[in-house]
């Protein structure tokens, strides 16, 4: 597999730039690498830590790996007045605080803001620790705090502009769906559907859908084709019920059953004749249909 790369040469290239090589504020010398020690306590998190989210479990298996072998990849740090700021390596920090050990290898760089969000960003992509919301704020952070264009975001971190472009529209959904791709509930591709669906509350409806049915995206995909088909042309005779009333009448159904409600009203024909209205609820199983007929007040054990 093709080594991502980011930064212009490269994100290796960037770290042996930019790696100090004089001993700072009492810390031993770094070695030939470019590796120092400081202690731990003398480390304080990065405020601009793309990564928010830290699983118990993995970082249980850290720590006890820590206690074995010690801290293996030296952590990405930078002066910042009396004290040494993390750019890279927070689950290996924590891992060093739970563990006790008393001072970890690090590298000092000599950078900026911009290079320190960067390098936090790329170094969580390559390990693959970011969650979907998490690597959409961290570019839209990058984008905002230093006024780069999608373009200039997709260079710096070694993506495609449309694979930036797609995540940073995930942030324009409503957040309790942002909440379901923040815990992997629902997919990047589910998200990509669900923007396509104009009103939040039929999306918030679709993503409770998604996780309840074990929907796939063409699942979906062939749903929101069937929500937005439009209503068939009037015919010449008179509907008795506006249709704009009728449309808003379906979405109130279908928020209250939480599936699609098809409503036809009521026609009155040229000859004075009626034409019978009808409503249809849709349902994709028979667990789906027990849920219907329970909201319409039937249990099935009386059919």
């Amino acid at each position: 597999m093709a080594k991502k790369m980011g930064l212009g040469r490269g994100l290796d290239a960037l770290i042996q730039e930019k790696k100090v090589t004089a001993p700072v504020m009492d810390a031993p010398a770094p070695d030939s690498t470019g590796i120092t020690k400081i202690a731990v306590g003398r480390i304080k998190a990065n405020p601009m830590q793309p990564r928010r989210i830290f699983r118990d479990e993995q970082l249980s298996e850290l720590i006890a790996s820590v206690k074995e072998h010690g801290i293996l990849q030296p952590l990405l740090v930078r002066q910042k007045e009396k004290h040494f700021e993390l750019i890279a390596g927070e689950r290996r920090l924590r891992a060093a605080k739970a563990a006790n050990l008393p001072e970890v290898p690090v590298i000092l760089l000599d950078i900026g803001d911009q290079e320190a969000l960067e390098i936090a960003l790329i170094e969580n992509l390559q390990r693959d620790d970011l969650n979907l919301m998490e690597e959409a704020e961290g570019y839209r952070e990058l984008a905002d705090k230093f006024k780069l264009t999608q373009d200039q975001v997709a260079k710096r971190v070694g993506k495609a502009r449309a694979s930036i472009a797609n995540i940073l529209r995930l942030l324009d959904l409503p957040a309790g769906i942002r909440k379901m791709l923040e815990g992997g509930q629902i997919s990047a591709g589910h998200g990509k559907v669900l923007l396509g669906v104009e009103i939040d509350a039929e999306k918030e409806l679709l993503a409770q859908r998604i996780i309840r049915e074990s929907l796939s995206v063409r699942a979906l995909e062939k749903i929101v084709e069937r929500l937005k088909k439009p209503t068939k042309k009037p015919r010449a005779e008179k509907t008795d019920l506006p249709i704009d009333y009728v449309r808003h009448l379906s979405e109130k159904l279908h928020q209250h059953f939480g599936t699609a409600v098809h409503i036809s009203s009521t026609k009155t024909l040229s000859n004075g004749k009626k034409v019978k209205g009808s409503i249809q609820i849709d349902y994709y199983n028979n667990e789906d249909l027990t849920r219907v007929l329970e909201i319409l007040g039937i249990s099935s054990d009386d059919l």
